[in-house]
């Protein structure tokens, strides 16, 4: 089989058909093409497969996503008949391309009637093919340029999603290298509720002022020393006359 053959074993088609007939026909082309397959019966059930459903208000051109109806396994390619009840290939076309998460997903429409403007509209919708019905395995040949080009955007993908981690490591490693390192943090001061007193300025004496203070100094000593002299002769015993002899106790007889 080939490379091709290896790229289809990995990818999935969700086939829309209401008529059982072609549903098993059309999944019986993919499988002996080696493609795996999912069919479906309506394209509410596909809508519901892609994990996209109406809104309550029942507005049909404002698909949301349900995270509890998403599928498990990715689609690659969605094939669905164009004539079907309630909601057509057409409506089923517009609202997965008016999803940003699965506007990427190929879309591939089947009809049985060969209306060329039907078929022109749904290319303008973006429609990668437009079979015929019966579709033939020839048909299925026209979807290998979709499979080389699902594959390379999906390794493109991936390496983006590996690209992406390392430049935010690379980044911030950068950051780290150039980062200043953290400066020791200080005790606080305590500073003093009270106010010291200040240091009284000292103030130098004038000349006259010198000359003042060193005369009350020589008369603190005068005065001093007077004080000292008189208090010497106050204390020192009164001079005796010695050329006179003195009697006492004696009484002289005539």
């Amino acid at each position: 089989m080939g490379m091709a053959a290896a790229e289809s074993q990995q990818f999935h088609v969700l086939a829309v058909d209401d008529s059982l007939i072609d549903r098993k026909l059309i999944e019986r082309l993919l499988r002996t093409s080696s493609y795996q397959v999912t069919t479906v019966d309506s394209g509410t059930k596909a809508l519901e497969f892609l994990g996209l459903r109406e809104n309550d208000d029942g507005t049909p051109n404002t698909p949301s996503v349900s995270p509890n109806n998403h599928q498990e396994v990715e689609v690659n390619m969605v094939i669905t008949d164009y004539c079907m009840p309630g909601m057509t290939g057409y409506d089923l076309l517009k609202k997965i391309k008016e999803s940003s998460s699965l506007r990427n997903i190929p879309v591939v429409i089947m009809s049985s009637e060969n209306v060329p403007s039907r078929i022109s509209r749904c290319l303008e919708e973006g429609a990668e093919e437009f079979f015929l019905k019966p579709v033939r395995l020839s048909d299925l040949n026209r979807l290998k340029p979709h499979i080389m080009k699902m594959s390379k955007l999906k390794d493109q993908d991936q390496n983006q999603k590996q690209v992406i981690p390392e430049k935010i490591e690379n980044l911030l490693e950068v950051q780290k290298q150039h980062q200043p390192p953290p400066q020791q943090q200080q005790p606080p001061q305590i500073q003093n509720e009270y106010p010291q007193p200040q240091e009284e300025a000292q103030v130098q004496p004038t000349l006259e002022q010198q000359q003042q203070s060193l005369q009350q100094n020589n008369n603190n000593n005068n005065s001093n020393s007077n004080k000292r002299k008189s208090m010497d002769q106050s204390l020192s015993p009164e001079p005796t006359d010695r050329t006179r002899p003195r009697y006492s106790g004696i009484a002289t007889v005539v």
